[in-house]
């Protein structure tokens, strides 16, 4: 489901002259869960339902993308509707405790995830190398490629690469938004 990501508006410019512009559409999309509302995204909604996979994958309430069975997104009203296979083990407990992130922008994250970032183990730096050559490669294809902000700015882009072939492209009004669509493509596609 992928609604219009550009919306135009009237403006009257720095020399008085009324103009149109092309703004990104930003748009509430509230997901539930089984029947349950878990949190309302602000989305471009470009990539909706992997929006939400990598959303439900990335806040802990579901550890792999076969364990739910359909994401449905209706943009009449502004909804994601998610049903899982089994349910989700410990939703009420695991959705309890909100914490409302800063930054550009504001996010709902659930549980400790600070506690978890502790966990993480990085890759040793011999492993986690990129030549100047192959960024600067990767960093053409990105300002190449035909956005949503270069017609509209005021959006954030990432990207998926293997070895210098970007496999997924994403934009949305914030980061976050990106990096959970990317997690949940990642999750689609092994």
């Amino acid at each position: 489901a992928r609604p219009p990501l550009l919306r135009q508006v009237q403006v009257v410019d720095e020399y008085g002259e009324r103009r149109s512009i092309d703004l990104p559409a930003e748009r509430p999309l509230t997901v539930y869960v089984d029947r349950r509302e878990l949190v309302t995204l602000m989305t471009l909604g470009a990539c909706a339902e992997l929006l939400v996979l990598g959303y439900l994958l990335n806040q802990g309430l579901v550890e792999r993308a076969e364990e739910v069975d359909s994401i449905d997104v209706d943009w009449e009203v502004e909804a994601a509707a998610v049903r899982t296979r089994d349910g989700v083990a410990g939703f009420a407990e695991k959705t309890a405790r909100r914490v409302v992130t800063t930054g550009c922008g504001q996010g709902t994250v659930f549980g400790d995830a600070i506690a978890e970032i502790d966990a993480v183990q990085l890759p040793s730096s011999k492993l986690a190398r990129i030549t100047q050559a192959a960024l600067l490669h990767i960093l053409d294809q990105m300002r190449l490629r035909q956005s949503v902000h270069k017609q509209a700015g005021s959006v954030h882009g990432c990207a998926l690469f293997d070895a210098g072939r970007m496999l997924v492209f994403v934009e949305d009004v914030g980061r976050h938004n990106a990096i959970d669509t990317i997690a949940g493509w990642m999750a689609l596609h092994g």
